[in-house]
C-alpha cells in the first residue's frame, strides 16, 4: 500500500471513530458483566488502582480534580471513557496536523490507550464512587487531561517536535481551566551523547524547574545495555519502569518484566508500576487496532504492556499527590513517591528502583524538604542529531537527519536552550520562528495551522507523504511491539515506551 493510500485509510479510521463515539455517548454506563473483561484480572485499571492504593485516596476525596496533566504522544480520540469534559485539546504538532480530518485525533491508538489509563471516565461521579468495580475510570478520574498530540497516524515524529511540545507545556501550563503540573512523556530515544547536554533532556528539566512534575517511561529495551531511555536518563525526572503485579495487591511477589530496561548503579527508575496487559480504551479502526486484533478486551479496550502504561499509571498518582497538596514542588513530589514505594526481592534496584508505588501512603507521610542536586543540570547545547539516537523520520525514502529541525532550518542550541529557560521559545503559534500551529484557544481546542510553502531538504512538504516505518505492517512479531523494543527508524529503540499489545 503506498504512503498516499495508508494515509487515507489512516484518516477514514479516524473519521469512522469519530462517528462511533458519537452513537456510543449516551450509552448505558458500564457494569461488572458489560465492562468487557474481569475486574480483578491484574491489567483492569480498578485492580490496578487498588495495587497502587488510589482507591484509598478515593475514598479520601482525591481524584485528581483541578491538577491537569499533559499528555504529549499519538493524540487523543474521545471514544466513550473519554467524552465526559475533562479531556482538552492542545496544540496538533504533529505531521497529520495538516489534514483537518486527523487533527488531535489519534490514528495509532497508544495516547488514547494512556489518556485512558490517566483520566479515562464513564461519568463524573464523587471521589468515593471511582473505588467500584462495576465502572471504569482511570487512575485520576477527575483530572484534565490536556492532549498534545506530537505523533503522527503510524507514530511518526522527529525529537524537535517533541521538544516544542514540552516547550508549548511550560509556557501554556497557567492558562485559564489548566493549571498543567504533570506532564506524560511515554517517549525515549536511544541518544548518543550525554544528558548532560542532551537537548530533550534539557526540555524536560526546564519544565521541572517550572514546577511541572514530568514523568516519563523507562523504556522497554529488556537488553544487557543497561541504558534507559533520554530523557528518563535525566536524574531530575521520574523515571518509571513496568511492574507485573501477578493479580495481587501485595508487591510481595511482584517482578519486572524481562523486557523493561535495565539500568545501573548511576542511573536506574526510580519507582515502577503496574504495565502488563493494561486495559484501557481502544481506537476501533485504529493502526494498531487493526493490526492486533487478540490485544481487544470486550468491545471498548485493548491490552497492552510497556513503560508507556506504566508511566501513565504514576502521571496519575502525581495529580492525585497534587490535589491533596497543591504546593509539592517536584522534587518533593518525587520523594513522596520514592519512599513510600514497597521494594520486591525478585529484582533488585537497578531494575526496580525502590518498587512499585503506593499513592496514598505518599499523601500521609509529611512533606520532605526536598531539593535534588544528584548531578550538574543539562545545558541543553548538545546535538539534536545525537539526541535522535537512531530514531529518524524519513520522507520519501530521504532521513531527516542532521542539526536540522522538521522545517530543515539549522538547529541553534545555545539560542533555544535560552529561549526556553525564559519562556520565549513559543510567540502565538510560532516555535523559534516557525510557524506549527494556531495563535489562541478556540473552544477548548488549541487550533492547527498550515505548514504549506515549508521545505525539507529541498522537497516539498506534503500531508500525504510521510510514512512511520515502525509501527508498521507486519504482525506485531520478534520484537517489534511484542517483550522488546521497536523497530525501524521511526519512534525506534525505546522511543515510545509500550512493549506491545498483548
Amino acid at each position: 500500500m503506498s504512503a498516499r493510500r495508508r494515509f487515507q485509510a489512516a484518516r477514514a479510521a479516524v473519521a469512522m471513530t469519530g462517528t462511533l463515539a458519537v452513537l456510543l455517548s449516551a450509552a448505558a454506563p458500564a457494569s461488572a458483566s458489560t465492562l468487557g473483561y474481569d475486574p480483578g484480572h491484574k491489567g483492569s485499571l480498578h485492580h490496578i488502582a487498588a495495587a497502587v492504593g488510589a482507591h484509598d485516596s478515593y475514598r479520601a476525596g482525591f481524584a485528581g480534580k483541578g491538577i491537569g496533566v499533559a499528555l504529549i504522544d499519538t493524540g487523543v480520540t474521545r471514544v466513550p471513557g473519554l467524552n465526559t469534559g475533562n479531556v482538552v485539546n492542545g496544540p496538533d504538532l504533529s505531521f497529520d496536523s495538516q489534514d483537518p480530518n486527523l487533527a488531535h485525533l489519534d490514528g495509532y491508538g497508544h495516547g488514547t490507550h494512556l489518556a485512558s489509563i490517566i483520566a479515562g471516565r464513564d461519568r463524573a461521579g464523587r471521589p468515593a464512587s471511582y473505588a467500584e468495580s462495576s465502572r471504569f475510570n482511570g487512575i485520576a478520574p477527575d483530572a484534565t487531561l490536556v492532549n498534545v498530540k506530537v505523533g503522527a497516524h503510524d507514530g511518526a515524529v522527529d525529537v524537535t517536535q517533541v521538544i516544542a511540545a514540552i516547550d508549548w507545556v511550560v509556557e501554556h501550563r497557567n492558562d485559564p481551566g489548566l493549571n498543567i503540573r504533570v506532564i506524560n512523556l511515554s517517549y525515549g530515544t536511544d541518544s548518543l551523547q550525554s544528558p548532560a547536554v542532551d537537548p530533550l533532556a534539557y526540555a524536560v528539566e526546564n519544565a521541572w524547574r517550572k514546577g511541572i512534575v514530568v514523568v516519563v517511561a523507562g523504556g522497554n529495551d529488556g537488553s544487557d545495555k543497561r541504558v534507559l531511555a533520554n530523557p528518563a536518563q535525566s536524574p531530575y525526572v521520574i523515571a518509571v519502569g513496568a511492574d507485573d503485579t501477578r493479580g495481587t495487591l501485595s508487591a510481595a511477589d511482584d517482578v519486572v518484566p524481562a523486557w523493561g530496561t535495565r539500568g545501573d548503579n548511576t542511573r536506574h527508575v526510580d519507582v515502577v508500576a503496574p504495565g502488563v496487559s493494561v486495559h484501557g480504551l481502544r481506537v476501533p479502526g485504529g493502526y494498531a487496532d487493526v493490526r492486533n486484533p487478540l490485544a481487544r478486551a470486550g468491545t471498548r479496550f485493548a491490552r497492552a504492556s510497556g513503560t508507556s502504561q506504566a508511566a501513565a499509571v504514576v502521571s496519575g498518582e502525581v495529580a492525585l499527590l497534587l490535589q491533596e497538596n497543591p504546593s509539592l514542588t517536584p522534587d518533593q513530589v518525587k520523594r513522596l513517591l520514592m519512599n513510600t514505594s514497597t521494594p520486591f526481592s525478585s529484582t533488585p534496584v537497578q531494575h526496580r528502583g525502590n518498587g512499585l508505588t503506593g499513592v496514598r501512603r505518599a499523601q500521609t507521610l509529611p512533606v520532605p524538604l526536598a531539593v535534588q542536586a544528584p548531578t550538574a543540570a543539562s545545558t541543553g547545547t548538545g546535538s539534536v542529531e545525537l539526541s535522535r539516537g537512531s530514531s529518524h523520520v524519513s520522507f520519501n525514502g530521504v532521513a531527516l537527519s542532521g542539526e536540522v529541525d522538521i522545517f530543515g532550518r539549522p538547529w541553534q542550541g545555545v539560542a533555544w536552550a535560552s529561549a526556553t529557560d525564559e519562556l520565549t521559545a513559543w510567540d502565538a503559534g510560532t516555535w523559534m520562528g516557525a510557524t506549527m500551529t494556531g495563535s489562541a484557544w478556540s473552544g477548548t481546542t488549541w487550533p492547527t495551522t498550515s505548514w504549506a510553502g515549508t521545505t525539507w531538504t529541498g522537497v516539498t512538504w506534503k500531508d500525504a507523504g510521510w510514512t512511520g516505518v515502525t509501527w508498521k505492517d507486519g504482525g506485531w512479531t520478534g520484537v517489534t511491539w511484542k517483550e522488546g523494543t521497536w523497530t525501524g527508524v521511526t519512534w525506534k529503540s525505546s522511543t515510545l515506551a509500550s512493549a506491545g499489545w498483548s
